[in-house]
Order: C-alpha cells, then structure tokens, then sequence
C-alpha cells in the first residue's frame, strides 16, 4: 500500500469524477499510475534505441516499404 499527498484542488477534482462516474477515487489514481508507467517505459524504450544508432528511416520510406504510401 502506497499513501500520497496530493494538492486540496487536484484531491477535490478526484472527487467530483469519482461521484460524477460513480467510481473510486482509487480507481482513477490507479488507472493513472498505470498509464504513467506504461508512457514512461515507452519513452525509455525509444531513448535506448535512440542512443544505440540503429538505422532510422523516414514515415515516407516506411510507408512505401509497407505498400501503403500513394
């Protein structure tokens, strides 16, 4: 278990759409943290195979590569 101080106003606007949608408060910091988690290990990724100067190729390229370019 995990306590977390957060700002008067942010906890008030938690509120308002835990009653709003009939969920918890809880819900939503979980579903929260979940997103941050799997955003932030996505970036992670991308920056590791940024710094491993693999080939890029440009949105066109792959396009065309993929018989999806016009």
């Amino acid at each position: 278990m995990i306590a977390v101080r957060i700002p008067i106003d942010v906890e008030k606007k938690l509120a308002q759409l835990a009653a709003r949608t009939h969920r918890t408060k809880s819900y939503y910091v979980r579903k929260a943290i979940e997103e941050f988690l799997e955003d932030e290990a996505d970036y992670l990724l991308a920056m590791e195979r940024i710094q491993k100067n693999n080939p890029r190729i440009s949105l066109d390229e792959l396009e065309k590569k993929l018989g999806l370019a016009d």
